[in-house]
Order: structure tokens, then C-alpha cells, then sequence
């Protein structure tokens, strides 16, 4: 056996051995808990006998570091498609992601069927701006099929630097042909909150995405708009909102609820247990409120959906929502290194997974876009189903609300009914 063989068969010995300890005690763990489990000296020895396989046979020398981290790395995505393996540079980004700044095209995605899913894409970014689209499944990254790769592996070639271009290939529901469009890469800074006066007393407020700060600026933009004269109504828009940090929406959920359960967990250790309440304090004094969702609102806001919705405090008005209702926890292993593992799933304050399921609208909206008709007059404003729209003013450039976008204007609509039946 040469010398590099036997370094690495002492190294992958002292790793089965560590690992053995370590599920020594958990099944000690286990037996405290009344539970029986066996020692997988099999499994391991299996695993001992394909590493030195490769070591003996693979075509090119491969470094120990490597394959192991390949093992950790096949370990975690074998679970489900949001756990995995952090290396120096995932463990550094995902730091970053949570701060609101980060670097490549804006797009949050995770793994189908082999391939890259978009779950949204984030305002205002490369991404959103070149046309990606919630559900778009990538198969080519600059020509280079997906398959195969891990998502850490994919997102790490979607990053480069600012200003180079990357050629995305995508399958989108409802079109024969995959379309390839390029991206420039820009650094991609996320103002997870922006709000506008739709009409006088009616407000509209966006979140795109779940950050540190991302309640605070919530209630902030609340009292800007109140400033602005008496709110009688509110459209919260969680479209194509990837999620984000828990806490950030609990604390968007709390802004507009009096007392209550927002959201709870369930997992197997007891520390992943949690069960969020709310404070007494409605930022919005009761008024009524309309939240936009579709299939790209994930995790976070659906985790707000789901509570303003069970709370009644809301009416949710869209699309079914994406369906993540997962606990990723970071666990560090080295100072730059750590794993993400799915530890809990959520649930509504009614008791409903939000896991695969997501959030079903109260009422449902059809992804369509308004245009004029043709005629001397300006036309009627139609639907794609023929249907005439509600008149409205125009903007600044000539548009009316639902030439800008249907759902904010069909939300705006019943948000007057809600307003006029209440008072009544």
C-alpha cells in the first residue's frame, strides 16, 4: 500500500471511529429515552470500503478534504432539498444574504427534479428585470446542464462579478421550447420594504423580502402613509416574496394583530420547538387589510398569509402560494464552516402545515395583464377572458392602476368593498 493510501485509510479509520462515538451517544441518548437503536457497524465499514475505492481507482488523485466533504455535502442533500453543506463561501454568503446585500443576479431557487427552481425572483435586480419568472425551471447554465449539480454548485455559478453576463436556459409552464436569456450580474441590494398612497385613504405596502430589519421598516412605512392622511384600508403585497428570516415575519404578523398564535413548530428536539404569540398593538387601528400572494410567496410570507388569514384579520387574494414550510437551523462546525438542516415545519395558527400544501387564497386571482382596446375613445380596459375592467385614474404615464398591474387594482377594489360593508 503506498504512503498516500495508508494516510488516507488512517485518516477515513479515525473518521469512522469519531463517527462511531458519536452515534454511541445518541444511541445512548435514545435509551435514556426509552428508544433502542443499533450501532450501523455495517454501513460504516461500507462506507470505509467505497472511500478507499476511490482513493485506489478513481482516474486522478483526489484530496481527502474533498471527498469528504462531498460525503457531508451527499449526507444533507439526501435528506431534503433545503438541507445542506456549508462551505467557507456558502457559510460567508448566507451571512451576508440576511443583511440585505449580496452579490449576483437576485433570484431565490432551490432543486426539482434535478434542476434549479426559481422560487421568486427579488425586485428590482437583474433577474427580475431580464423576465425570470416564479416556477421557471433552470436546465442550462451557460450551456452547462444543471443536472448533476448540487444547488451550492449552481449558485456558485450564477455569482460572478458585476457587469459580466450569464446565459440562463429555462422551461416555463405552458411553453413547448426552453428560451434562453442572459443576465448581467450586478451587486444585488434589496429594499425588503416600499410603500405608496394608491388612493386617498387606501395604502399599499410591498415586501419582497424577509430581513433583520424587515418589521421595523414595515411599521415604518405604515406611519409614513398615515402621515399622509387617515388609512382606511391596506394591501400588504407578498408576491413573489421568497421568505427570509422567521423573525421577520413574525414581527410583520405581530405589527397587525392584537393577541394570539402566529406561527408554531414542530421537530423532533425539543429546543425546535417554538410557539410565536402575539403582542397587543394593530399598527393599522383594525382597518381593513388585503394580502397579495402567488406561487412565488414562500416560507416567510407565507408564514404571515397564513396567520393574518386565520386570524381573519385579512383577506388573502391570489394564487396558492409555493408551499415551504420548513426550519432550516445553521449549525456552525468550524468558525467559516457549517450545515443547514431542516429541523421543524411550520404551522398556521390553525393547525395547518404549510409544508408542500402552502397557502390557499380566500379569493383567487388569474395571472393576467390589462390592455387598452384599440378604439377612437381609449377603449374599455380587458381582461385576457374579455371581461371590461373597473375605470380608474391614470398615473404619471398615462397608465391606470390595472394597466399596471391587475392584482394590486382587483385588491384595491374589494379593499373599498371591505371599507364601504364595514362601515355600513
Amino acid at each position: 500500500m503506498s504512503k498516500s493510501c495508508r494516510t488516507g485509510y488512517a485518516l477515513i479509520v479515525g473518521l469512522v471511529v469519531g463517527v462511531m462515538l458519536s452515534v454511541s451517544v445518541a444511541v445512548y441518548a435514545d435509551r435514556e429515552n426509552g428508544a433502542q437503536s443499533a450501532l450501523p457497524v455495517e454501513d460504516l465499514q461500507r462506507f470505509t470500503d467505497v472511500y478507499m475505492r476511490i482513493k485506489r481507482n478513481y482516474v486522478t488523485e483526489v484530496e481527502d478534504k474533498d471527498l469528504l466533504d462531498n460525503a457531508i455535502q451527499g449526507m444533507l442533500s439526501g435528506l431534503d432539498e433545503h438541507s445542506s453543506y456549508l462551505d467557507e463561501q456558502d457559510f460567508e454568503d448566507m451571512q451576508v444574504g440576511t443583511s440585505g446585500e449580496f452579490g449576483g443576479l437576485g433570484i431565490e431557487v432551490g432543486m426539482e427534479d434535478g434542476f434549479v427552481k426559481v422560487i421568486a425572483p427579488i425586485d428590482d435586480t437583474p433577474a427580475s428585470r431580464a423576465g425570470i419568472e416564479a416556477g421557471d425551471l433552470i436546465i442550462r447554465l451557460d450551456g452547462e446542464s444543471v443536472r448533476g449539480m448540487s444547488l451550492s454548485d449552481a449558485v456558485a455559478k450564477m455569482r460572478g462579478e458585476k457587469g459580466s453576463d450569464i446565459t440562463l436556459t429555462v422551461m416555463r409552464d405552458g411553453e413547448d421550447q426552453p428560451k434562453e436569456i442572459t443576465i448581467t450580474r450586478d451587486v444585488i441590494q434589496v429594499q425588503s420594504v416600499r410603500s405608496e398612497i394608491l388612493e386617498d385613504g387606501y395604502g399599499y405596502v410591498r415586501i419582497s423580502n424577509f430581513q433583520q430589519r424587515t418589521a421595523r421598516d414595515l411599521v415604518r412605512a405604515v406611519e409614513d402613509l398615515q402621515e399622509k392622511g387617515e388609512l382606511n384600508g391596506l394591501i400588504l403585497d407578498l408576491r413573489n416574496n421568497p421568505g427570509g428570516i422567521l423573525n421577520g415575519a413574525v414581527g410583520v404578523s405581530d405589527a397587525f394583530l392584537e393577541e394570539g398564535l402566529i406561527v408554531y413548530t414542530e421537530g423532533r428536539l425539543e429546543d425546535s420547538q417554538f410557539r410565536y404569540q402575539a403582542s397587543p398593538g394593530d399598527v393599522l387601528k383594525g382597518a381593513p387589510m388585503v394580502v397579495l400572494v402567488n406561487r412565488g410567496s414562500a416560507s416567510a410570507s407565507e408564514i404571515v398569509a397564513g396567520a393574518l388569514q386565520d386570524h381573519k384579520r385579512a383577506v388573502v387574494m391570489g394564487q396558492n402560494t409555493f408551499g415551504k414550510g420548513s426550519v432550516q437551523t445553521i449549525l456552525p462546525l468550524t468558525q467559516n464552516t457549517g450545515i443547514k438542516l431542516t429541523t421543524a415545519r411550520y404551522f398556521t395558527p390553525d393547525g395547518r402545515s404549510i409544508q408542500e400544501d402552502g397557502i390557499e387564497p380566500d379569493i383567487r386571482l388569474q395571472d393576467l395583464v390589462v390592455q387598452r382596446s384599440g378604439d377612437d375613445n381609449g377603449g374599455a380596459r380587458m381582461g385576457r377572458d374579455g371581461l371590461p375592467e373597473a375605470e380608474s385614474e391614470e398615473d404619471d404615464n398615462g397608465e391606470t392602476l390595472a394597466e399596471r398591474d391587475y392584482g394590486m387594482n382587483e385588491a384595491l377594489n374589494l379593499l373599498k368593498g371591505l371599507t364601504f360593508y364595514g362601515r355600513r
